[in-house]
């Protein structure tokens, strides 16, 4: 059983510094992947034929891929890899790829198995260890929510870029007309910085970026993922309690509800961005 102190998890999520981020997700990574049955930790890009957790999460990085014209470069640096899953799976779809997986949490690092052509890298995300005009493509996979400041991320990504590289971002936003008031139990839950898609859009061109191609795929992204909770809740339930508490699954449950209801009213939603010099 895994014991999460409720006030932990509030300064954690309240806080939200490298540490306080690097604690959740040692803490709660492991009910993602009891509930998917996988390691991938995103929220998936859902429809008719990816309709569940693993297929809709291997479908988002599919789709994330083609955005990012990986059947074209040779070397990427994903940031905040998580537990690497999605590297597997693009270094499997594209043998030629050499992937520099950079992330904060050395515990994710240690639990990610060697890979051929896949190299681990324990660093900052506003501090790449790489050389200027080194790189074709910097990825950030759901990741770039928990990165501050934001701009210094974006920087460090045109330092690293040649000149004819891309930086690819799949985020989760607020949208304009939303106030974080309107969060409701997400202020306390959604324990990543709740950057605007407008702060966001803003903070890429004034670094020097073109933004080429954005697509908001939220209804995609979270109406699809708190029906499919709701559906299988019974089974998800008996999963998680096996190593979490009735509290935190109550909390999950509720979070997920408040996402969907969130981007059907135009609060929250999740968008795709490419991105070049």
């Amino acid at each position: 059983m895994i014991s999460i102190d409720p006030l932990d998890l509030f300064l954690w999520t309240f806080r939200r510094n490298e540490k306080d981020v690097v604690n959740l997700y040692n803490a709660l990574s492991p009910v993602m992947q009891l509930a998917t049955g996988g390691n991938m930790l995103n929220f998936g890009y859902w429809d008719v034929k990816n309709n569940n957790p693993v297929s809709a999460q291997e479908n988002l990085c599919a789709v994330f891929a083609e955005i990012a014209e990986l059947h074209s470069c040779k070397n990427i640096v994903d940031v905040g890899s998580g537990l690497s899953a999605p590297a597997i799976f693009w270094r499997n779809n594209f043998r030629n790829l050499s992937i520099f997986c950079i992330n904060i949490n050395y515990d994710q690092l240690c639990h990610s198995n060697p890979q051929q052509k896949i190299t681990f890298l324990n660093s900052s995300s506003t501090k790449l260890p790489f050389t200027d005009n080194s790189v074709d493509r910097v990825l950030a996979l759901e990741s770039s929510q928990h990165f501050k400041p934001f701009s210094d991320f974006i920087l460090e990504s045109k330092r690293i870029l040649s000149d004819s590289g891309l930086l690819i971002l799949a985020i989760p936003v607020t949208l304009a007309s939303s106030s974080i008031s309107k969060l409701g139990i997400l202020k306390f839950t959604w324990s990543s910085e709740h950057y605007s898609l407008d702060e966001v859009r803003k903070t890429i061109v004034s670094e020097g970026f073109v933004i080429s191609e954005e697509k908001l795929i939220g209804s995609s992204v979270y109406d699809p993922l708190a029906d499919y909770y709701v559906k299988n809740r019974d089974v998800l339930k008996k999963s998680i309690l096996k190593q979490y508490s009735p509290f935190i699954e109550k909390i999950l449950f509720r979070s997920i509800q408040k996402m969907k209801k969130a981007s059907q009213e135009g609060i929250i939603d999740y968008v795709l961005l490419k991105c070049h010099l």
